[in-house]
């Protein structure tokens, strides 16, 4: 049964009033998860765990307390283990978790719940959360400046082979597991279930150290072990057909990671093939760089240092009063143009009104753009043009009020770099697309929560 909230322990608020002082930050943020509206968006997905989440069953862990120790965990920085620990540990981080001297949720327990949390709760939890600091003055939605970054999915660098070795070894595993279940049900062989682990293993070794160095061989190793993920690929449909009939709750399982799996390891030796033995440049967009990860992108900004990236290019959307009001996790690589118009339109139905000043950088611009921020009423557009530039045009980008607005505009980048350093938006930890959806989410929360409650507390000091 779905609960709401432990009943108020004044006992334990009397010792707390007595003991530890609770940060000015901290209690603004406190006052903020107060209101109703937020809590209800949480409640609500939380309700969809099993039918009768809301009528029957146990108590659960109150949703006051999970809300709170997802926001914690952002906040800070920590995993869900260190989440835990520090909340036991500390009376401030009870008393702001509505647990007082109640059991905490174990790790798993959060995991567990966080997961039921959508992506689309989170940005309407986000756009509350702006309205709430609109309420509070801390902007006005006056100034929207707007700019893209990556957010690196959690996968080690790619390559075909060892693309190759991960399929193998995923299957192998699989077909171990699927042996226990199946075997004396069909009349599949013992080779069917062979794990071919380490033949891949040890051959995608070999295709390391030779492909640079000795092509002809290197080409020769990776015929071997495209040879191997072909067998195990060929074995997994065989385990496939049987584990079809067995309507046993591991069967299905296996299944179901087979199904998932297969696809995966056959484009992986499609593009092996197609890259290594026909010459082919294959396409970013054809490309799966994890199995694991398959929503990956393989994205080129030309940075220093970092000419690829592979995660999810993500755009953000901010207004005076360091506010993040939108994200838009965006497929591939798109041009950065074609974002202006959505962050115009988000604007205006957040706050009912266009911007007194937009800006963005070179790479959104385009005359069109222009143009249409002009027609929905925006005062002070701030496009710089790229390339060379007619003489009119220079003068028009030297006017004071369009420099200055420069300036301010420069400030999305410091932003994006306290979203990486402190709210963990440089690499993504959650699995699958949904879970990156929901990481993205979280960071920008948080990191909107604490700029509020540091406004509103240096404001009241």
């Amino acid at each position: 049964m779905l609960q709401d909230r432990y009943k108020t322990d004044k006992f334990f608020e009397h010792i707390t009033k007595l003991t530890v002082e609770m940060d000015p930050v901290l209690v603004q943020i406190d006052a903020i998860l107060e209101d109703e509206e937020l809590y209800q968006l949480i409640r609500s997905d939380f309700a969809k765990r099993y039918p009768q989440t809301e009528v029957t069953g146990r108590k659960s862990t109150p949703v006051e307390v999970l809300l709170r120790m997802l926001t914690v965990k952002r906040l800070y920085g920590l995993s869900y283990e260190q989440t835990e620990y520090q909340v036991r540990d500390s009376l401030v981080l009870r008393q702001f978790c509505r647990v007082y001297f109640n059991v905490i949720p174990d790790d798993t327990t959060l995991i567990r719940w966080a997961n039921l949390v959508a992506a689309e709760t989170l940005v309407a939890y986000n756009r509350r959360v702006t309205q709430l600091a609109t309420e509070l003055k801390v902007t006005r939605g006056r100034k929207l400046r707007t700019d893209g970054t990556v957010v690196e999915t959690n996968i080690h660098a790619p390559s075909d082979s060892q693309l190759l070795a991960d399929s193998v070894r995923v299957l192998g595993r699989t077909l171990q597991r699927a042996k226990q279940v199946v075997a004396k049900q069909t009349e599949l062989g013992g080779q069917v279930f062979r794990n071919r682990t380490r033949s891949a293993r040890k051959t995608a070794r070999q295709v390391s150290r030779l492909v640079a160095r000795q092509k002809e061989a290197g080409k020769c190793a990776y015929r071997k072990l495209v040879k191997i993920a072909q067998q195990s690929v060929s074995q997994a449909k065989q385990v496939l057909e049987g584990l079809a009939e067995n309507t046993d709750q591991q069967a299905q399982r296996l299944k179901d990671t087979l199904e998932t799996f297969i696809p995966r390891a056959e484009q992986v030796i499609e593009q092996t093939i197609r890259r290594v033995f026909q010459d082919e440049k294959v396409p970013a967009d054809e490309k799966i760089v994890s199995i694991f990860e398959p929503h990956t992108a393989i994205i080129r900004r030309g940075k220093a240092g970092k000419p690829v990236e592979y995660g999810r290019k993500v755009w953000l959307d901010e207004v005076e009063g360091g506010i993040v009001t939108r994200w838009d996790v965006l497929d591939g690589n798109p041009s950065d143009k074609l974002q202006w118009n959505p962050s115009l339109d988000a604007h205006q139905q957040l706050f009912g009104k266009p911007p007194t000043q937009a800006s963005a950088d070179r790479g959104v611009y385009s005359a069109p753009n222009e143009a249409e921020a002009k027609r929905r009423g925006v005062k002070r557009v701030v496009l710089p043009k790229p390339g060379k530039k007619s003489e009119e045009r220079r003068q028009y980008e030297k006017q004071p009020w369009f420099r200055k607005a420069r300036k301010w505009h420069a400030g999305v980048e410091g932003r994006i770099s306290v979203l990486k350093r402190c709210y963990d938006l440089d690499r993504c930890l959650n699995q699958g697309e949904t879970g990156f959806q929901r990481w993205v989410g979280w960071g920008v929360i948080a990191h909107n929560l604490k700029k509020i409650g540091s406004t509103v507390a240096a404001r009241s000091g």
